[in-house]
């Protein structure tokens, strides 16, 4: 993860952006005084609300913990997609 200062960030954007997409990479950048803030991809930030979404009952987070558990115990079963 990358950690630029707020000024760095203002003079070099287009490179900070160009490391979040094309390197997959999170940057921070630090404001004096102030909270800092991350720049991510819109991809993860995607992924990360519906993440969220999925888990936000108790009742899917539940479902879903449960479905990973059996695969990872090798109970899962192989299905062919209909089209």
């Amino acid at each position: 993860m990358q950690v630029v200062s707020a000024a760095e960030a203002r003079k070099s954007l287009k490179s900070v952006m160009d490391s979040v997409l094309f390197n997959n990479e999170n940057v921070i950048i630090h404001r004096k005084a102030k909270e800092s803030v991350v720049v991510i991809s819109l991809d993860e930030f995607n992924a990360l609300k519906e993440t969220e979404y999925l888990l936000s009952t108790q009742a899917n987070k539940k479902r879903l913990l449960n479905a990973i558990g059996q695969l990872e115990s090798g109970k899962g079963v192989k299905r062919e997609l209909v089209q």
